[in-house]
């Protein structure tokens, strides 16, 4: 295989202007110094992408660095005994596209630890269908089952026609719930009926300041959104449920939050971190992906686009113009 003496990365950096994301050739020698090298062949398009190459604020803590909060590829080299050339590996989290460079770029290097073997029933691109995005749903329902909520309960997605949303949603009804699907895009419900939705809420009916309690409807949630949806959510759980919550497109506050949802109805808010996540969960997630998302749902719900066409990607997920999930192809 011939190698590129330089490769075309999207990368953050400062500027009098603030932290800009530009396209920029870059060589071996400008990658970090990690025991892995990967041949990047797919990255994804997530909401952290947006706010990192477009949102209003400093994203990136560590600059400049290669945007990109995942990556699928091949392995080039290896320092590790652990992992060889030729395996094909994801990495999600672990500080891509904020500390860490990401990939967004031909080749990059990581740490052996951020490694995860890409389960023999998904190509590379179809891992990037599932990104982030859909291994922090996993990671989702996952939480929700080791709590305890039963395969057959009704289970209320937000944000369900985003990226989390649209894979939770099809893991949940694979999983045997009956889905319930909020969402402020009407145009949406064919697409959420087809991954297994089986009816709808208005998103709007779940924004705004609610009740301490409201009337008990749903037996769990995952959670995407946070702030006054996430408030809301929590008070409409029946007795016992579970809310997973792993998002904060809406907020990172919970306004009017009281404790009554969690002392008089014992409904849990379980946190779910899918940057840090330890190898055990992280191999059950994608174990569990395999398994339940079939390549021809990932078809459905997923689209290619080129790499050159982020950085008005970007804007458009943070507007909420994205249906489901954007793999992104670094080569293009």
């Amino acid at each position: 295989m011939t190698q590129p003496s330089s490769f075309r990365a999207l990368v953050v950096d400062d500027t009098d202007d603030g932290q800009v994301a530009q396209f920029r050739e870059l060589t071996d020698a400008d990658l970090p110094d990690h025991d892995v090298l990967v041949e990047v062949e797919y990255s994804s398009l997530n909401y952290k992408d947006g706010l990192v190459i477009a949102g209003p604020q400093k994203m990136a803590r560590r600059t400049p660095l290669v945007a990109g909060a995942d990556l699928a590829g091949t392995i080039l080299e290896s320092g590790n005994p652990d992992w060889k050339p030729g395996d094909r590996v994801v990495v999600n989290g672990w500080g891509l596209s904020e500390t860490q460079s990401g990939g967004y770029t031909r080749r990059q290097r990581v740490k052996p630890e951020w490694l995860v073997r890409i389960p023999d029933a998904f190509s590379t691109r179809d891992a990037m269908a599932v990104g982030t995005a859909g291994y922090t749903s996993a990671l989702c329902l996952d939480a929700l089952e080791r709590y305890g909520i039963a395969s057959d309960a009704e289970l209320l997605v937000t944000g369900a026609a985003g990226g989390v949303g649209s894979i939770a949603v099809a893991l949940a009804a694979t999983a045997g719930h009956t889905v319930v699907a909020a969402t402020g895009r009407p145009e949406t419900h064919d697409f959420l009926s087809e991954l297994g939705a089986s009816s709808f809420v208005d998103r709007a009916e779940l924004q705004g300041r609610g009740r301490p309690l409201g009337k008990e409807r749903w037996d769990a949630a995952v959670d995407a959104v946070g702030g006054s949806t996430l408030v809301n959510v929590l008070s409409q759980i029946r007795y016992g449920g579970a809310v997973a919550a792993c998002g904060l497109t809406e907020s990172p506050s919970m306004p009017d939050a009281t404790v009554l949802p969690h002392i008089l109805r014992g409904v849990a808010l379980l946190g779910v971190d899918s940057v840090m996540a330890p190898a055990q969960l992280r191999r059950s997630a994608w174990e569990r992906l395999a398994r339940d998302l079939p390549a021809s749902t990932l078809d459905s719900l997923s689209r290619v686009e080129p790499l050159s066409d982020v950085p008005r990607l970007a804007e458009e997920i943070l507007a909420g113009k994205v249906r489901g999930r954007v793999v992104v192809d670094v080569t293009a």
